[in-house]
């Protein structure tokens, strides 16, 4: 019996024990009521938090390292809850606490007591004093850059422009390899050791794969803000925008192909009131407008000075480089890089172990005829075919490619180019406005590209000696055809190249040498165009030089010496445009007239030219350009007995003729043709001499006015004075750019009627000599774009504009003048009654005007733009001053004849 006792013992605490388990797996269903319960309410307090951060995010700050983790065991309870729901779930098919399934539930019950527990404590641990951290990013992020040669005086300028209130956004622009990513980067690095007032400087590549996304993900990545590949495009846009609307930033945008809209990435724009700034880099002035940039910087080429020192730098051998045979060499080298930073580095670095003559020589002949083959400037010219690629159309890129046909840096007539280009077929063939203005529309696209240059003239454009050699090198096939062009303008050749060199060539220049005769005979059937004009020596071309040129369209002789043209010109069946002009020739060949095709015919100032026969203009069916500006002169007249020479009436034939320029010496001719309205209305150019018993010209009743843009009147001894009616308020001669009056002794006035204000527009160039009753030309006060005056040899000129003129002291008169030449005109005792501005005056010349006492010119500019004066010593002596201080602001600029 004595076990008994502690069996019972034992039995009870089975039974307790038995009890406790039954209790928990009795009240299962009460424990998953409250697990769901405190679930719920840590999964509302889990929302509640990450709304309050998703909004605080939005801002830019970024979640604690506390919350984080919270968030994280949050995330594990509830899946390790949802689990202990599943399988409660699947439980409760069970029968009584001695089902198989009783110890189960009995560990269930377990589980869920220590999720409540661990849920209770997670929920403790859920009230956070600080639920984010805001983003502190570096003010500014240093990018490598080496010190830069000749950025100084534009660095300074654009302080100037961050420190004008007004100003928000400002483009550095400028040619591909000038230094704008240098400028840029210095620009940045400036403000590590400066004091300044913006929170963050943000530095973005944009490049012309411009993608939104990216520029999103630069700018999110430099504050510090979080995000990820997915995430919405709008997202990032707040995110960022209501980042930067707190702050006074300054962003840096590198290489902008194309207008970008600031607010679509979350830019706030800026302005004077959050003082914020912008500065982007552009190969293109259309991008500057697109981004309404407030200030515009050019992004210069380098001078002569700063292009040796950087050449010197890179190339890192002052003992080679001092050596004078080489130093030579060096210096021809370093113009033929443009005074372009990536050429002169890379040419510098290409020549840095070179010692020899033979070596430095070569490298000349390289970049003369074969400039990719020199070490590294591939390189430089598939950076700038980033520009060509960028241009708008397949004919501004022929446009620019022709550019390269002539010399290093030479001044283009943009007029001249245009013309090429429609020869050529770029442009329409059919010569009238639509066709010029498309041809300078390409002209303004390839200067916005900055692969084209302003010339010495406002009319002439040019090509950087390095964008040339890169044209020329796109011309060939990026190097694959170098005979597709074959250029080699300006060297001073004195024979031309062997005809093979020609074979194949669609293009062939040969301008501006001292070529003297032309003896072999090529085989070019694809040759379009031919530029042989400026060998002024060249006096002979063989008879059959044209027979295998079949294809030619452009044709240039202009500025030789030739005395006769070819038979075999009557060959060139595809002809468009032939130039002739200041050649030698006394005759027209008759196989002229066989160009049916031909379409510009200039023959201005062929002096020489005696006799064109009938037979060579009247074929020339389509001719829509005649110039016969100084030049042929003996028109037939109707009834004369010249019946093979050319009259007026051929000329009426020509339908197609929208461009005549003329020249008339008796006034038989000139009556004549004043009759004859189809040719009048034509007349562009008209040069009038010699014109006997001619007292008084009517322009307008002749109707020259409208269309006339060159006017030259020589030694008409009575002519008194010029004359065009018309309404008041009618702009007389609005197209006229050029009047020269040569030799008119009876010329009392120029104008019998005073010019009205809206006259003469367009004149740019006034020339007048020998004209000894002329007092003054005061009408020349109201020409807005005069840009040259000549007087010579005016005995009774007493006044440029006479002291009866009113003008104003800050009058616009003058405003582009840019030279006034005055030489022997004894009796001019005044330029202008007062002094004027001239703001572009850049010369003034005065030879033997005794009476001439004061310039007439404010000094109101500085020195450094004011103009030159060419004169005697004793002339300059002589004159008087008003103020001391502005004949010492006239010292620098005093050149003695």
């Amino acid at each position: 019996m004595d076990f008994i006792t502690p069996l019972i013992s034992i039995i009870d605490r089975l039974c307790t024990a038995t009890a406790s388990r039954a209790s928990r797996v009795i009240n299962l269903d009460r424990s998953m009521h409250y697990l769901t319960a405190e679930l719920n309410e840590l999964m509302d307090k889990r929302d509640d938090l990450t709304t309050r951060l998703e909004r605080a995010e939005l801002d830019g700050s970024r979640r604690t390292n506390e919350v984080q983790r919270w968030l994280a065991r949050v995330e594990v309870i509830e899946a390790e809850a949802a689990s202990i729901m599943e399988n409660f779930g699947q439980s409760r098919q069970g029968l009584g606490c001695f089902n198989p399934s009783c110890c189960s539930k009995y560990s269930m019950s377990t589980e869920m007591i220590e999720k409540l527990q661990d849920i209770s404590e997670l929920k403790g641990k859920g009230n956070f004093e600080r639920l984010v951290t805001e983003p502190r990013p570096a003010p500014v992020e240093e990018k490598p850059c080496k010190p830069a040669i000749g950025i100084g005086v534009m660095l300074d300028k654009v302080w100037e422009f961050l420190e004008e209130e007004k100003v928000g956004i400002i483009a550095l622009y400028g040619m591909g390899g000038v230094g704008k990513t240098t400028l840029l980067k210095t620009i940045n690095n400036a403000f590590l050791s400066s004091d300044h007032n913006f929170d963050v400087v943000i530095w973005v590549l944009v490049s012309k794969e411009f993608v939104v996304s990216k520029i999103q993900q630069s700018i999110v990545a430099r504050l510090g803000l979080p995000w990820a590949d997915s995430e919405a495009h709008e997202l990032l846009t707040s995110k960022i925008y209501n980042v930067l609307k707190k702050k006074r930033f300054l962003l840096l945008f590198d290489d902008v192909w194309e207008g970008i809209d600031l607010g679509d990435i979350g830019i706030p724009l800026p302005d004077d009131e959050n003082k914020c700034k912008l500065i982007f880099t552009t190969r293109s002035m259309d991008v500057c407008s697109d981004m309404d940039a407030h200030r515009k910087l050019k992004v210069e080429l380098l001078n002569d000075e700063k292009s040796w020192q950087l050449f010197c730098e890179k190339v890192g051998r002052m003992d080679v480089l001092e050596s004078p045979p080489i130093r030579t060499y060096a210096k021809t080298i370093v113009r033929k890089c443009g005074g372009l930073p990536l050429a002169l580095i890379t040419v510098g670095r290409a020549m840095a172990n070179k010692e020899t003559e033979e070596e430095w020589k070569y490298a000349i002949e390289l970049l003369n005829k074969s400039p990719s083959e020199l070490r590294g400037m591939e390189d430089v010219f598939t950076l700038l075919k980033f520009s060509y690629d960028n241009l708008e159309n397949e004919t501004a890129k022929m446009c620019f490619l022709y550019c390269s046909l002539f010399p290093q840096s030479y001044s283009i007539e943009k007029e001249q180019l245009v013309e090429y280009w429609i020869a050529e077929g770029f442009l329409d063939r059919s010569y009238d406005s639509n066709a010029y203005n498309k041809g300078y529309a390409a002209i303004g696209s390839l200067k916005v590209a900055f692969l084209l240059e302003t010339g010495e003239e406002e009319t002439q454009v040019k090509m950087n000696d390095v964008i040339r050699s890169f044209a020329l090198w796109i011309a060939s096939g990026c190097g694959v055809n170098k005979g597709n062009f074959f250029v080699e303008a300006s060297l001073g050749l004195t024979e031309a190249p062997g005809v093979k060199n020609w074979e194949g060539a669609q293009r062939v220049s040969l301008l501006d040498n001292a070529i003297t005769r032309l003896e072999e005979v090529p085989m070019c059937p694809n040759l379009l165009t031919l530029l042989l004009q400026w060998n002024n020596c060249l006096n002979r071309i063989p008879d059959d030089f044209f027979q295998s040129m079949s294809a030619l369209r452009l044709l240039d002789l202009s500025f030789t010496s030739i005395r006769r043209i070819p038979v075999s010109i009557g060959q060139l069946l595809e002809l468009r445009h032939l130039n002739l002009t200041a050649t030698k020739i006394t005759t027209l060949p008759k196989e002229l007239g066989s160009l049916a095709k031909l379409v510009h015919l200039n023959l201005l100032r062929t002096y020489s030219l005696r006799t064109i026969p009938r037979e060579a203009i009247s074929g020339l069916s389509k001719l829509v350009v005649l110039n016969l500006y100084y030049s042929y002169e003996r028109w037939k007249i109707q009834n004369s007995n010249c019946e093979d020479e050319v009259g007026f009436e051929v000329l009426e034939t020509l339908t197609q003729l929208r461009f005549l320029g003329l020249t008339i010496s008796t006034v038989t001719s000139l009556h004549r043709l004043s009759g004859i309205r189809s040719l009048v209305k034509c007349i562009q150019y008209l040069f009038i001499k010699e014109c006997e018993g001619l007292h008084q010209l009517e322009l307008s009743t002749l109707g020259y006015g409208k269309l006339l843009r060159r006017l030259s009147i020589n030694d008409c001894n009575e002519l008194n004075y010029l004359v065009v009616e018309g309404e008041a308020g009618e702009n007389w001669l609005p197209n006229l750019e050029v009047l020269a009056l040569y030799g008119l002794p009876t010329l009392i006035s120029v104008w019998k009627t005073p010019p009205r204000e809206a006259s003469l527009q367009n004149l740019r160039l006034l020339n007048i000599w020998y004209c000894h009753r002329l007092k003054n030309v005061s009408w020349i006060s109201l020409l807005p774009r005069l840009e040259a005056i000549y007087l010579f040899y005016c005995k009774a000129l007493e006044a440029l504009v006479s002291e009866d003129e009113k003008l104003e002291p800050y009058s616009k008169s003058f405003s582009r003048l840019k030279t006034i030449s005055i030489r022997d005109l004894p009796a001019l005792r005044i330029i202008t009654p007062l002094a004027l501005n001239f703001s572009c005056l850049k010369n003034i010349a005065v030879i033997d005007c005794p009476k001439l006492k004061k310039l007439s010119i404010r000094t109101a500019h500085n020195s450094t733009t004011l103009p030159t004066v060419h004169c005697s010593k004793d002339w300059w002596e002589g004159l008087e001053w008003e103020e001391v201080s502005t004949k010492n602001a006239f010292l620098t600029n005093f050149t003695s004849n």
